[in-house]
């Protein structure tokens, strides 16, 4: 899987800004395959980055995964919540990747992820 790097992509790659803490610290993509997350550099650079995860420690290189990532599953609503959230949205709750950019913008805890036509 790789990255094509740039704004939106005319080959179907999504990208959602992740901020953590309200600094912004991260970007999560949809790609044709799969997923994948990285820091951004200058995140990485300040003395006061956290990780967004235990499993998704600070690096440079990026993380690759053909699912969704297990804790941005987590910051996804669930059972009845999920149902109803899919219904008013007209999203499929398959779609974890549109789920995630429109019903995680301020979630509880400590990170939240943007589509990038909101910035």
């Amino acid at each position: 899987m790789k990255s094509r790097g740039g704004e939106g992509d005319s080959r179907g790659i999504k990208r959602g800004i992740v901020y953590h803490r309200s600094i912004k610290s991260g970007v999560l993509e949809k790609l044709e395959e799969g997923f994948l997350f990285r820091y951004l550099p200058e995140y990485l650079s300040r003395p006061d980055a956290e990780a967004a995860s235990l499993t998704l420690p600070l690096r440079a290189e990026p993380y690759e995964s053909r699912k969704m990532f297990p804790y941005f599953m987590g910051l996804i609503p669930e059972g009845w919540l999920l149902d109803l959230t899919s219904r008013t949205l007209k999203i499929d709750p398959e779609n974890v990747f549109d789920l995630l950019l429109k019903c995680c913008k301020d979630c509880i805890g400590a990170t939240g992820i943007y589509s990038e036509e909101e910035l």
